[in-house]
């Protein structure tokens, strides 16, 4: 196997029913834009029940029907804010963790130490987290993933990756390996994926690689290196 392979989205998930929660950082082949994606899956009524929002710069997830709720600590969160030249995207309240950290002069890694995986046993469903960092017209990025390093959950296992941005290329990291009762966690590093240069041509591949019946919401935004603009794109199941 080539370790410098590329694939396609596509073809990164194409054997997994259920990716769970994903975190996608890369760069444009013409180098000229920073491309962040995250998306979610469920399988039960609680995790089904959401849908995306723009607020601002910031995405925030919510109920799609509030009386249906469970458990909103693990469904109702920002998953991308921005602070300052950086841009954060988590699967869940970590987000918020990270952007109080960098206000008190921490970096990426630090602000996660206080944090860990889900306490949704015997799941544990892991903490993935990425974060780019813009300047001088170009921009580097962070990915991280806190996971349980046993079946009982008694201890976490933390693993941060740094990446220089390359024309074409993209990192995936997701929470799931495949569908599962416990689920199975996450294994190795983040997945290399090649990054088209048109964000609907993107936003179409990342939909439509998704299982239909578990996935629910995908955001997908294009940063000009240049400029700071962006262009997006946010797709709710419920709301097609």
């Amino acid at each position: 196997m080539n370790v410098y392979e590329t694939p396609s989205f596509q073809k990164v998930v194409e054997n997994n029913s259920y990716v769970g929660r994903g975190v996608l950082l890369g760069k444009t082949p013409d180098g000229r834009q920073a491309v962040t994606a995250y998306f979610i899956m469920g399988r039960s009524e609680n995790s089904r029940n959401r849908v995306f929002r723009e607020e601002g710069d910031d995405i925030t997830i919510y109920p799609f029907d509030a009386s249906k709720v469970e458990d909103p600590s693990l469904i109702i969160y920002s998953p991308i804010r921005m602070y300052e030249n950086k841009l954060i995207v988590t699967n869940g309240d970590q987000t918020d963790t990270i952007y109080e950290g960098l206000k008190e002069g921490k970096c990426f890694r630090q602000s996660l130490k206080t944090r860990e995986f889900e306490p949704d046993g015997p799941n544990w469903t892991p903490r993935i987290s990425g974060m780019i960092t813009f300047g001088d017209g170009d921009f580097t990025y962070e990915m991280s993933i806190l996971k349980s390093g046993d079946a009982e959950g008694s201890f976490c296992n933390r693993f941060t990756y740094d990446y220089g941005s390359k024309a074409g290329l993209g990192h995936l990291i997701h929470t799931y390996m495949g569908d599962g009762n416990p689920l199975p966690t996450f294994q190795g590093e983040p997945e290399r994926v090649a990054i088209p240069q048109d964000i609907d041509a993107f936003t179409k591949e990342i939909w439509e690689s998704l299982n239909e019946d578990n996935k629910i919401s995908l955001y997908v935004r294009y940063t000009d290196l240049a400029t700071g603009k962006y262009e997006s794109r946010l797709i709710n199941k419920h709301e097609l």
